[in-house]
């Protein structure tokens, strides 16, 4: 009789990264993360991205350490710059205009955790996105229709945004909506709870 499987944590509030977990088919509950998202002093978004998704994942790993949790982070550069969740129209609007016929390179980290073996993963996918040139009222005219304030570089590819894009490049798709799949399925299989061989199995 195969040993029961370790419950499954999602280390985030975010609903993108739970309709996205929610597509394996896996039970798993939610558990906000306590921690202080402020980039460090000369830290890219890479690193930003990857040192947040396991501090995410260790957070909530430390209030169920029976569980495999998975933390992620998405951070995205565009130049020098960090671009962040907008959260207002105005700040969306200047993201928007910085962005027109530029490239930024979006770094979604995945990180799981499993507490009682000192195990952890972890991957960082890169997916480049390449903006085409637009005007002013184009920008109004998108977030009007789709205020993606709480999405960084301020447009939902996935949605209407794809609309302002010229192309897009990664090795995961789901890898720009918030969490890389392809990368956690990876991870689960790792430590022995690969999503195909669990449906139908009891818990």
């Amino acid at each position: 009789m195969s040993p029961p499987r370790p419950p499954l944590v999602l280390a985030s509030t975010s609903r993108y990264r739970r309709e996205l977990l929610g597509r394996l088919g896996l039970p798993f509950s939610v558990h906000a993360p306590q921690v202080d998202e402020t980039p460090r002093e000369a830290e890219d978004a890479a690193r930003l991205a990857t040192r947040l998704a396991l501090e995410k994942a260790r957070a909530v790993a430390r209030l169920v350490p029976d569980a495999l949790v998975i933390g992620s982070d998405q951070a995205a550069q565009l130049g020098d710059v960090i671009l962040n969740k907008p959260g207002t129209h105005d700040a969306a609007v200047a993201q928007l205009r910085a962005a027109s016929g530029r490239t930024a390179d979006f770094h979604t980290a995945v990180a799981l955790v499993h507490a009682p073996s000192g195990r952890a993963w972890q991957e960082t996918v890169v997916t480049r996105v390449v903006y085409r040139r637009f005007s002013d009222e184009e920008v109004e005219a998108y977030l009007r229709a789709e205020p993606a304030y709480d999405c960084a570089g301020s447009a939902k590819a996935e949605g209407l945004g794809i609309a302002l894009l010229e192309s897009l490049d990664s090795p995961d798709p789901t890898a720009l909506i918030g969490l890389p799949l392809i990368a956690v399925c990876r991870m689960l299989r790792a430590a022995g709870v690969p999503p195909l061989g669990t449906h139908g199995r009891a818990a």
